[in-house]
């Protein structure tokens, strides 16, 4: 089946519907990803948008075009947050009922920050792709309206405003690079970009975990995943968009995918050299960049999408963490020494002297293990990089111990 796929009239319409409604959101630059690929690099900051990513853009577009009577009868949506705050903002701006079905895992603060905007919340299996089967069967039942996440025409349209955004704020833009779930927002980024700058090279980057693009593309139309598995919610989508897949098939340069460590990676980043809160999900692209930039980028400005900023404080938490130990500035270790008065104190006087700073002790004689008279003391210790770690390790190593590495620590 052949389908129509978008103009950059439909992209212009939906601004114009947009006008006091999504922000104009910010573009900065990179001044580390500038320096690292050699080429200006500027984020476009969604995460800065209103509800807190791009999604408000195609959720108002398409509910705003339903008749009165379509209106009338609520919308429904199946969204693991992102999309949820989204329609539930723009179904308030318009007067409508709001029913979004969520899996059952949908970090707490979208799920509440949903509520807030007035919608009723149903619970529906563990993926979105679950979620959105009982968000039809829930249209069907009822009469609602379902306001698809990503494949839909009016909501690829609200979404492509983004790209015309970008090329208002950097017109010799090179290369836009971004995350990509089900494609609605590539999608509508593409058609701007090849109508008013053909040589803008358009990359998508999925978490490795949840990749149905480069297996679809491969088969020559959309395949579903057996599963998804990633940190990144937010782009955790099983299968693309019969329509998202059309644009894509035709607009899009490349696709990349980035790893669980590299997403943590990125957001440890923007929090530390842009000051920048951002779900795993919004910093797919600046993890793609830092991974893998010198073979993506042309000449000529790169800009990367933040596309969201939804994070839960505790996964917020838990990323510092795993990014620190990505970064090898972050170890958990292993270490036995003697069952004797003032051992500990040596241990911890050994890593002071190296300047690495401990965060906390596990002191423990029960692990069957040791041996007779022997004690294992299980550490976090912070380090300024890779090579500080290893040679933290060989010193105390040199000094008597025997010390291993603990899960999600890199030496």
């Amino acid at each position: 089946m052949v389908l129509d796929l978008l103009s950059l009239a439909d992209i212009e319409a939906a601004r114009q519907l947009l006008t006091g409604v999504a922000i104009t959101t910010p573009m900065e630059e990179s001044r580390p990803l500038s320096a690292s690929l050699g080429v200006p690099t500027f984020l476009k900051c969604e995460n800065q948008q209103r509800a807190g990513s791009y999604k408000v853009r195609g959720a108002y577009t398409r509910i705003a075009r339903l008749s009165p009577e379509e209106r009338s009868r609520g919308v429904v949506a199946a969204s693991a947050g992102n999309h949820a705050q989204g329609v539930a903002l723009a179904g308030g701006m318009l007067g409508c009922k709001v029913t979004v079905f969520m899996p059952e895992g949908a970090p707490l603060p979208k799920v509440t920050a949903t509520k807030g905007y007035g919608a009723s919340i149903e619970y529906a299996g563990d993926t979105v792709d679950d979620a959105l089967t009982a968000a039809l069967a829930f249209a069907e039942r009822t009469g609602a309206v379902l306001i698809h996440p990503f494949d839909h025409p009016d909501v690829i349209a609200g979404q492509g405003t983004v790209g015309l955004e970008i090329l208002d704020q950097c017109p010799t833009v090179g290369t836009i690079i971004t995350a990509v779930g089900g494609g609605g927002l590539i999608s509508g980024v593409a058609v701007a970009a090849r109508a008013l700058r053909p040589s803008v090279r358009v990359i998508g980057v999925q978490a490795a975990g949840a990749a149905a693009y480069p297996p679809s593309l491969a088969a020559g139309t959309p395949t579903k995943l057996a599963y998804c598995a990633t940190i990144a919610d937010g782009i955790a989508v099983q299968r693309p968009g019969d329509l998202n897949f059309a644009h894509v098939e035709k607009m899009v340069d490349e696709f990349v995918t980035v790893t669980d460590d590299e997403l943590s990676a990125a957001l440890l980043v923007l929090l530390e050299r842009h000051k920048m809160v951002v779900e795993p999900a919004g910093g797919a692209a600046v993890a793609a960049l830092i991974a893998h930039g010198a073979d993506l980028v042309l000449p000529g400005p790169v800009v990367a999408i933040l596309s969201g900023g939804n994070i839960d404080p505790m996964l917020l938490l838990r990323v510092i963490e795993h990014g620190l130990a990505s970064a090898g500035r972050f170890l958990r270790l292993s270490v036995r020494c003697g069952d004797r008065p003032g051992e500990l104190a040596r241990l911890l006087s050994a890593i002071a002297a190296h300047r690495a700073n401990v965060v906390d002790v596990f002191h423990t004689r029960q692990n069957p293990r040791l041996g007779f008279g022997e004690v294992e003391v299980a550490l976090s210790v912070e380090t300024r990089g890779p090579e500080h770690s290893a040679g933290l390790i060989d010193a105390l190593k040199q000094a008597g111990y025997q010390v291993s590495l603990l899960s999600d620590t890199k030496p």
